[in-house]
């Protein structure tokens, strides 16, 4: 009996050692190919050093060059620094994510030179949705109906120096008030290529349809948005609906789906002056194909993303993204719902004025679509 036990015990014990040999052996995996993938990870973009920014490290340096744990001290490790490394690693990871993603537009690009990069040179006018972050050296371009209040409410924490707290203490028309955050445009020209050159750039996405539905169920089906209905709603009854009431040319405030979707693809309109920033491609508000964005976000990880930002500013151990109301969101299913009365026609016209956002952020043609 003794000796059956001590054999057991015996048993036990090689056991450990083997289990403990294979976890060290699949850490050390991991790490030859992660550092199979870190010359590209951790190479400077601009080709320069980053100063360290008040005796930290800046995003732009968390971001490319990670200070990341040593495999076999892991493994000695005990909680809560264990989890502490391990939660550095998954940083790691997310990393190569966002490389992946910044890899898809610079291709995109690249593939679509012509359309994309129709202008060589910006102007300032063109950088007034890039808002700036001097203390954490950051720049974030806002895309509206991409969770732009609840940024901006961030921002507005991050750089009012001790003045906002809490992120949903400040009321979201307080957010949109243009002289509550700095934006690039009021830099001079030096100073805009040093910001851009040495900030941490990032910018959210969203399917563009699915952005598209929002913006029409945010602006003409909400009775409150009357200076929408007054300014848009009016021209496009006028131009899209025939036999319109008197009253629907003055209001303006029952504008359909189907026209606003005519709106859009009518030539008349894009040549009359540029979209309403809540549904010009964000191609055209933030300019990719000529500003290198370090981080890509997306609406679909919108949390996961917007607090591993927070972190490579050093402020997600106290400053967390606000989660969202989700009964009020523009789903998948109420997007496929709004384009079941579109033509095949009028899809496939719209799919080519937003065709550039879904390549670049790498959104597949909706299943919806009606082929011609």
């Amino acid at each position: 009996m003794k000796q059956a036990l001590m054999e057991v015990m015996r048993m036990n014990r090689i056991c450990r050692m083997v289990l403990v040999t294979c976890f060290g052996s699949f850490i050390l995996v991991i790490f030859y190919f992660q550092s199979m993938l870190h010359p590209v990870i951790r190479r400077n973009p601009f080709g320069m050093d980053i100063c360290c920014r008040k005796g930290s490290r800046s995003p732009l340096q968390e971001l490319y060059n990670p200070i990341q744990p040593n495999p076999l001290e892991l493994l000695t490790l005990k909680a809560p620094t264990y989890y502490v490394e391990l939660e550095k690693l998954e940083l790691s990871n997310t990393a190569i994510l966002h490389q992946i993603r910044r890899d898809q537009v610079t291709d995109t690009c690249r593939a679509n030179s012509m359309s994309s990069r129709k202008r060589r040179v910006l102007t300032p006018n063109d950088l007034k949705h890039l808002v700036v972050d001097e203390d954490h050296e950051m720049i974030y371009c806002y895309v509206p109906k991409v969770a732009c209040t609840n940024w901006k409410r961030i921002m507005m924490v991050l750089t009012g120096r001790g003045k906002y707290s809490d992120p949903m203490e400040i009321p979201a028309n307080e957010a949109h008030i243009s002289s509550n955050l700095k934006t690039l445009n009021q830099y001079s020209i030096p100073e805009i290529n040093h910001r851009l050159k040495n900030y941490m750039k990032f910018l959210f996405v969203r399917e563009p349809f699915e952005r598209l539905v929002s913006a029409y169920r945010n602006k003409f089906t909400q009775k409150y948005n009357t200076s929408f209905h007054k300014r848009y709603g009016t021209k496009i009854v006028r131009r899209q609906r025939k036999n319109a009431t008197q009253e629907a040319l003055r209001k303006g405030d029952d504008v359909k789906f189907e026209e606003f979707v005519a709106y859009l693809i009518d030539p008349h309109t894009q040549r009359e002056e540029p979209f309403n920033e809540h549904w010009q491609t964000v191609y055209s508000l933030c300019h990719p194909c000529h500003i290198h964005y370090d981080l890509i976000g997306k609406y679909e990880t919108l949390e996961d993303d917007s607090n591993y930002i927070l972190q490579l500013a050093g402020v997600g151990s106290y400053l967390k993204f606000p989660t969202y109301a989700k009964s009020t969101r523009t789903t998948d299913e109420m997007t496929t719902e709004f384009f079941q009365n579109i033509s095949s026609e009028h899809q496939t016209q719209l799919y080519e004025v937003y065709k550039l956002d879904f390549l670049m952020f790498n959104y597949s043609v909706p299943s919806y679509l009606k082929p011609e």
